[in-house]
């Protein structure tokens, strides 16, 4: 069964920094776009980044440009979530998607992880 398994999340400071970790079980991620996203109980899944398939173009919510770098190894089959400068309202669940052969999409992703949790205290 293909999935997505994401890791690195935790309970960190106001300012402190995470690598979130994006990997998968029974796939490849060579020709998938990722996108990160986040959610809090409650609410819409929001975007927060997202880098094509080919690993040249990106895109991030304006929340967190500046602060959040995506990343991708194609050769670990890993994609990164390098988050700075953290803030309480940061916290969620973080998830990541696939979309297979996509650009740096905000919509579309057909495969999901279950998510890593980030908290920010203040």
């Amino acid at each position: 069964q293909e999935r997505l398994v994401e890791s690195g999340g935790g309970l960190v400071q106001s300012g402190d920094s995470l690598t979130l970790s994006c990997t998968t079980s029974g796939m490849t991620l060579t020709t998938d776009a990722v996108g990160w996203f986040r959610q809090v109980p409650g609410t819409e899944r929001e975007f927060v980044a997202a880098v094509s398939w080919e690993g040249d173009r990106y895109d991030y919510a304006d929340s967190v440009k500046d602060r959040f770098t995506i990343s991708r190894d194609n050769a670990k089959n890993t994609v990164y979530l390098q988050l700075n400068n953290l803030k309480p309202a940061d916290s969620a669940l973080y998830q990541c998607g696939a979309c297979a052969w996509c650009g740096a999409v905000r919509s579309g992703y057909t495969i999901w992880g279950e998510g890593t949790q980030v908290t920010v205290s203040s």
